[in-house]
C-alpha cells in the first residue's frame, strides 16, 4: 500500500476541507491511502508547547509520517503570499531529512486558501514548493485536462488546487474548487503508484 501524506494547516477550516477532498483522491487510485496529518499553531509571543494530541481532527504530524510516504501533499491558506508560520515551523525542522535525503525522488504537490481571488494564492503555491525541491521532491501540478482550470471562476491553479474563501473566511468550497482537489489527490497517488512499480525508471 502506496500512503500518501496530506500535511496541512488550516485557521478557519477550508484547507482541512480541501485537505479531505484530496484524500478522496488519493483513495480513489488502487493500492493507494491517504494520511492525513495537521501541525500545531506557534504563538508570536513566546515559545509555546502544544498538547501531543490534539483536541479534534487529524494528529500532529511527525518527521516519520514524512519519512514514511509514498509522496506528499502540502496545504496552507495564504499568509502574505506565504504560507503560514506554523507548517513553515514544521518544514523547518526536516533538517535530518534532508540530510539522510529520505524525500529525494518522491512526488509532492501544494494547495492552498485564500480570503480574496488575487491574495497571492499562486505565490504561496510556488513558494511552498521551494523547501519541497531542496528536497530532492517531484512536484506535481494540476494539467489544463482537467477542464476546470478552464472555466473555474473561483480557486484553481496549474501549480495546484486553491481555494477563495472570502473576507469572513467562510465561502465553502465550490463544485470546481472540489474537483480540483481530488483531480490533484488522484494523480499524485496515481504518480507514486507508478513510481513504486518501476522504480528504477
Amino acid at each position: 500500500m502506496n500512503e500518501v501524506l496530506v500535511l496541512y494547516y488550516s485557521r478557519y477550516g477550508a484547507t482541512a476541507e480541501m485537505a479531505q477532498h484530496i484524500a478522496h483522491g488519493i483513495e480513489s487510485v488502487n493500492d493507494c491511502a491517504a494520511r492525513i496529518r495537521t501541525v500545531a499553531p506557534v504563538s508570536t509571543v513566546c515559545e509555546a508547547t502544544a498538547d501531543d494530541i490534539p483536541a479534534e481532527g487529524p494528529p500532529y504530524a511527525t518527521l516519520d509520517d514524512l519519512q514514511e510516504c509514498a509522496a506528499l501533499a502540502l496545504g496552507s491558506p495564504t499568509r502574505f503570499g506565504n504560507m503560514a508560520a506554523p507548517l513553515k515551523y514544521f518544514i523547518d525542522s526536516t533538517s535530518s531529512l534532508w540530510l539522510s535525503g529520505a524525500l529525494a525522488g518522491k512526488p509532492a504537490a501544494t494547495f492552498t486558501s485564500t480570503s480574496s481571488m488575487h491574495g497571492g494564492q499562486e505565490t504561496t503555491l510556488l513558494s511552498m514548493m521551494l523547501p519541497l525541491l531542496h528536497h530532492g521532491m517531484l512536484i506535481t501540478g494540476l494539467p489544463y485536462t482537467e477542464t476546470e482550470l478552464l472555466s473555474t471562476v473561483t480557486g484553481g491553479t496549474p501549480y495546484g488546487p486553491s481555494h477563495t474563501a472570502g473576507a469572513d473566511s467562510k465561502r465553502p468550497l465550490s463544485g470546481d474548487e472540489k474537483t480540483l482537489c481530488v483531480a490533484l489527490g488522484r494523480r499524485l497517488a496515481d504518480t507514486a503508484r507508478r513510481l513504486c512499480t518501476n522504480p528504477g525508471r
